[in-house]
């Protein structure tokens, strides 16, 4: 409890502490703020001289609640408070062009009634693109994702520390085009002045953010979810290649472009390129597709196709009569 803060401001404070713990006692209440028995009573009373009944039970079991249909003041968040709690409706849903839905109506709201310095970063975060949950993803540090979101919106090139697993965060000089969230995963999409290259980072990654004063114009007919799908597609270990017989247009309704690009041959024949980590799992997910195709490459894709055939056509073959 700082010396400055007024009896209005540490009623408030104590108001907060009885909704949130029914029943607490004088002492407890004391301890927590700071001050005397007697100046937790004192601001029991100013919160009952503002019509707020706050009931006070006597004896060992006693402490104070608010009365039954009280109307207290409006929800008080701190900025870390508000910016998770928007954080938390972007990991689950998401749709920013359409205000009309109710999660989005809901959030309009709270952002409207929150100060000015801790809605701008709130009402840049709802407009970050987001789809899908992956409740094992973690969540990033909602001051990070913050400030990354308003340089992004407001154009300001950023240097940032990032973790890459080792003793300490290298420098980034970054120029922050969009963050999206995937799979509740956050993302930062932006342009590396030391790769002079597109790159993707994970938010939950950086350590700190220093936004700077130079600003950067991202590409005009940038599409942030789709840039980030391409760009995910790329850079594994195992390289893919497989020429599939059917029109690109249909081939890329069962290809996600997380998974590769399609590329087309002619009328009839469509090349995918992209790359995995996992070629067993990438050449289960072949089977998928309703047409018939060749892997090329990689060779571990390959092996990897043919231990699945036989697999597939084991499973086809009529059971032995006698299977001991």
């Amino acid at each position: 409890m700082t010396a400055d803060e007024s009896p209005t401001a540490r009623a408030l404070m104590l108001l907060e502490m009885i909704q949130n713990s029914p029943g607490i006692t004088a002492e407890r209440l004391s301890d927590r703020l700071h001050v005397t028995e007697r100046a937790v009573r004192r601001y029991v009373g100013i919160l009952r001289e503002a019509g707020i009944p706050v009931e006070s039970t006597r004896g060992r079991y006693g402490g104070y609640r608010i009365g039954r249909g009280a109307r207290v003041p409006p929800l008080m968040f701190t900025e870390t408070e508000a910016l998770s709690l928007v954080m938390a409706v972007l990991d689950g849903y998401h749709q920013p062009a359409s205000p009309s839905e109710p999660v989005n109506s809901a959030l309009g709201k709270i952002m409207r009634v929150l100060p000015d310095a801790v809605a701008q970063p709130a009402a840049a975060f709802s407009q970050v693109r987001a789809g899908g949950r992956a409740p094992s993803a973690p969540t990033p540090a909602p001051d990070i994702t913050a400030a990354l979101v308003q340089a992004s919106a407001s154009q300001h090139a950023v240097r940032i520390g990032y973790d890459l697993g080792r003793d300490a965060p290298r420098e980034m000089h970054l120029d922050p085009w969009a963050v999206v969230v995937r799979h509740g995963r956050w993302y930062l999409l932006c342009w590396s002045h030391m790769k002079h290259a597109r790159r993707v980072l994970r938010v939950d990654r950086v350590q700190t953010v220093d936004v700077l004063p130079e600003t950067f114009e991202a590409p005009a007919d940038l599409d942030p979810v789709e840039a980030l799908e391409e760009h995910l597609a790329i850079g594994w270990s195992h390289k893919v290649e497989v020429v599939i017989e059917a029109p690109a247009e249909q081939v890329q309704k069962w290809i996600a472009k997380s998974r590769g690009r399609c590329e087309p041959i002619d009328d009839e024949h469509t090349r995918l390129i992209g790359s995995t980590d996992e070629p067993d799992w990438y050449a289960s997910l072949l089977t998928a597709i309703p047409f018939r195709y060749k892997v090329l490459g990689s060779p571990e894709l390959v092996e990897a196709t043919r231990t699945l055939a036989q697999r597939l056509t084991y499973a086809c073959e009529p059971p032995d009569a006698d299977p001991h």
